[in-house]
């Protein structure tokens, strides 16, 4: 689907890649989409900076590629040539509200399968409390098979975080405890830095997590660590949610985020670590949060985010012209 028009990047109503804003329930029947981006601007659950609410639309509006310029050169491959991509706006979240806001991503999620059962949600967060109402309903709608690989400088596996358990530190913990996920299931990988304490390690390793820090790149090498990810990924679920905080990056790719920590991965291992997985395992969903624009100054954190939501784009369409046998 390439945008008729052909605008550039800077004009027009910004959303993902000039594509279609399609909200209402039939217009999304009748538009039958592959992909759909969703929005859900949020950050009141952050435990130090702001803004990452202004994520969605600065990841919009990121680069000079539209639709009818995308063509993924790595994969030889115009992705919109074999998918349907459509943006399906935002969830409706309220300012000052945790419990309202996820209820609102869950319903912006449910009426999206409602109209397109075999949707792909791609969300654009917000704070990565987000992933616990996204991640959730994306489960659900898959009767739980779902296994989960999260990219991030932090576990995101508290408890509670200064007394809120639906901070952007307890996503995975709530949807291990909420039987969303196994623990076996879920893959973390880039975790580094000084948190989370001794006892939620206990607790992570007591649930079964595969965890991967840093410290474990260093020593083995990004794409042995990488392989073993993707084996583990592959171990029992039906398909992958792909859960990327932007802060998994070293903070000289991605200075705008809400919880920067220095010695991450660059940009070209994550998007390429993007790409492999969706080119290996079934993708039910994914989101990939915190990018806070006012620490943004030069965009490249947006940009970081848009290009993790065209690897994942590209590598579907690969494998969907590669089941299909077709060329277009």
């Amino acid at each position: 689907m390439q945008d008729p028009r052909g605008l550039p990047a800077f004009a027009g109503i910004p959303t993902f890649l000039q594509l279609p804003w399609v909200e209402d329930a039939e217009a999304l029947r009748q538009a039958a989409p592959d992909v759909a981006i969703v929005g859900a601007p949020f950050d009141v659950a952050v435990t130090h900076r702001p803004g990452a609410r202004f994520g969605p639309r600065a990841i919009r509006a990121a680069s000079d590629i539209t639709a009818r310029s995308f063509h993924h050169l790595g994969l030889r491959i115009e992705p919109l040539s074999y998918l349907n991509v459509v943006d399906a706006g935002d969830a409706m979240t309220f300012p000052g509200d945790i419990e309202r806001s996820h209820d609102a991503i869950r319903a912006k999620l449910r009426g999206l399968y409602d109209a397109v059962p075999n949707v792909v949600p791609f969300v654009l967060g917000g704070d990565h409390s987000i992933t616990y109402p996204a991640a959730s309903v994306v489960a659900d709608h898959h009767g739980r098979r779902v296994g989960i690989v999260h990219f991030d400088a932090h576990a995101d596996t508290a408890n509670e975080s200064w007394g809120v358990s639906l901070s952007h530190g307890t996503p995975m913990r709530r949807l291990i405890e909420g039987g969303y996920v196994a623990g076996k299931n879920f893959v973390q990988v880039g975790l580094r830095g000084y948190w989370p304490p001794p006892d939620v390690i206990q607790w992570m390793e007591a649930q079964g997590l595969r965890t991967h820090f840093m410290t474990e790149i260093e020593q083995r090498g990004f794409d042995t660590v990488l392989e073993e990810a993707i084996e583990q990924a592959l171990d029992g679920p039906d398909r992958i949610y792909l859960s990327v905080d932007i802060d998994v990056l070293d903070p000289a790719f991605a200075p705008g985020t809400g919880t920067p920590e220095p010695g991450g991965l660059s940009a070209r291992e994550l998007l390429r670590a993007v790409r492999e997985i969706v080119l290996k395992v079934d993708l039910a969903g994914l989101d990939v949060v915190e990018v806070s624009p006012p620490y943004d100054p030069a965009g490249i954190t947006a940009e970081a985010a848009h290009r993790v939501c065209l690897e994942a784009l590209s590598a579907l369409a690969y494998r969907k012209r590669e089941r299909e046998g077709v060329a277009k």
